[in-house]
């Protein structure tokens, strides 16, 4: 990573390592470990949005909750600013906790039944005493949920009385009333209609231009990924396999992986569809508890060669900004594409 990416990155993840302990027996003793997330690293510089996409269980969701630490790591570290997350004491994470922010997936989940709306949204205004009293509270919040699209009456609601794209935007007001710098949305409009999902990416939009947000944007969806992201990061098997500009990952694929995503991905261009070739990946996604030896994907990969399953892949930058983790992107094989 240069100096210079250092200077304009607002977060940074080197190394990032998350493994769940797998115990059983008499003692619970750790019989073995699920490799969710597999020594990560990528940077992001301020006001950009790096997508990461990838199939279910490639431990997208492992990866933003760990560098907020809502999971503590296994090892690596990740950097907000040039402070280190990992470093700090609860006492200082605590306050870093204003500056970064997450809205979950389930957005009904995540809200607490009993409380109407206002108080949802402010709780976190009293909690880090960023208003002196509840009429302070209730200004800001009354603000931010205009700004997210509700109405005034709607704040003294409950959270059952509202749809799932209203309760979209009360997670994101949420998030946003404490005025953070980075924010990761993981899946944010997976489980929304697809009227209503542009509805919420449009306020994201919205919201980061006018706030000056970060944003890491989990989704498995390649058409919002290429909407919302400047950056994108490719996932597989607790490993980023290809990570470049949105243009670079969508336009030149280098990986194998990303092609075959990008094959699967529906297009309403007639013609393309027409002389699309579309790649079946052959077999079932590898147990993260035992992942293939050599390359993670070589089971499924239609390139594959002996190298493949021997050796473990370095990253290799293919173009500025453009980093792949594969034999044919190193050289060390050769195919006919």
């Amino acid at each position: 990573m240069s100096d210079t990416t250092k200077q304009d990155a607002l977060l940074r993840v080197d190394n990032l390592v998350k493994h769940f302990p797998i115990r059983g027996g008499l003692f619970k003793q750790v019989k073995a470990h699920v490799r969710a997330v597999d020594h990560v690293s990528f940077e992001i510089e301020r006001g950009k949005v790096l997508g990461i996409v990838g199939e279910s269980g490639c431990g997208k969701t492992t990866l933003g909750r760990t560098m907020l630490r809502l999971t503590p790591p296994t090892d690596g570290k990740v950097y907000f600013k040039d402070i280190d997350v990992f470093a700090q004491n609860k006492e200082e994470m605590h306050k870093l906790r204003t500056k970064m922010q997450i809205i979950f997936q389930d957005p009904y989940s995540s809200l607490n039944p009993r409380l109407p709306v206002s108080e949802i949204i402010g709780e976190a205004l009293m909690q880090h005493k960023l208003v002196e009293n509840k009429t302070e509270m209730m200004d800001r919040v009354m603000d931010i949920i205009e700004k997210c699209g509700l109405f005034p009456e709607q704040a003294f609601r409950y959270p059952h009385q509202f749809s799932g794209g209203q309760r979209q935007r009360i997670c994101i007001a949420r998030a946003l009333v404490l005025n953070p710098e980075f924010v990761v949305c993981d899946e944010t409009v997976s489980a929304l209609d697809v009227s209503i999902q542009s509805q919420i990416i449009n306020l994201l939009k919205e919201m980061q231009e006018e706030l000056g947000l970060t944003y890491l944007f989990i989704s498995h969806d390649l058409s919002v990924i290429r909407f919302i992201s400047d950056q994108v990061g490719v996932m597989y098997l607790g490993e980023i396999v290809e990570y470049g500009d949105k243009k670079q990952i969508f336009d030149t694929p280098r990986h194998p992986y990303t092609e075959a995503l990008l094959s699967a991905a529906p297009s309403f261009d007639f013609e393309k569809i027409r002389t699309h070739k579309r790649i079946i990946l052959a077999g079932d996604i590898p147990s993260p508890v035992n992942p293939p030896s050599g390359c993670r994907f070589h089971t499924r990969c239609p390139y594959a060669q002996p190298l493949c399953a021997e050796e473990v892949p370095e990253d290799t930058v293919v173009e500025p900004g453009h980093r792949v983790r594969c034999h044919i992107a190193s050289g060390k094989i050769t195919v006919n594409r």
